[in-house]
């Protein structure tokens, strides 16, 4: 395993938007986050880069800790039922491998789903491990369905 870096993330962690020239570092990091995950097809980088050339990234966070990216996160517009009910869809959520388990990630996701409040959405779906996203409110929604992935990891934030 990795030795982990005693860091407290609230401590010395900036969260902001991301800005222009932030493209390359983002790209670099996702691909890194999600290098060794198993069940990842390793498009996540080409869904960024996808979703921001189409104008569909209603935000993208990211996370710098001494002026190095550690963490970034997508929110973009979902349909349900080919409607727009004002849902946005959350990830992916990237942080740097050796990193990772040190809350990036969980303030990433605090950071979005205050964002998501306070602006005019109505809700939030996420495909990912439910110990995780039930922290933040996320709850399986048996209403809700994505084709071709187990319903106990698609879940939902009102």
């Amino acid at each position: 395993g990795h030795v982990r870096p005693m860091i407290n993330p609230a401590e010395s962690l900036e969260i902001r938007p991301e800005r222009a020239g932030d493209e390359l570092a983002i790209a670099n990091l996702v691909q890194e986050a999600f290098a060794e995950v198993l069940f990842s097809a390793g498009q996540e980088a080409a869904i960024v880069r996808r979703l921001r050339e189409e104008g569909a990234l209603a935000l993208s966070l990211t996370a710098w800790l001494d002026e190095h990216l550690v963490g970034q996160l997508v929110l973009s517009p979902v349909r349900i039922d080919g409607v727009d009910l004002r849902w946005a869809g959350l990830g992916p959520v990237s942080v740097r491998p050796i990193l990772q388990r040190c809350g990036f990630g969980s303030a990433l996701v605090r950071s979005a789903i205050a964002w998501l409040r306070s602006s005019d959405w109505d809700g939030c779906v996420v495909l990912g491990d439910p110990a995780f996203y039930g922290r933040f409110g996320f709850r399986t929604a048996s209403s809700l369905v994505l084709p071709g992935h187990g319903s106990t990891h698609f879940q939902a934030l009102p």
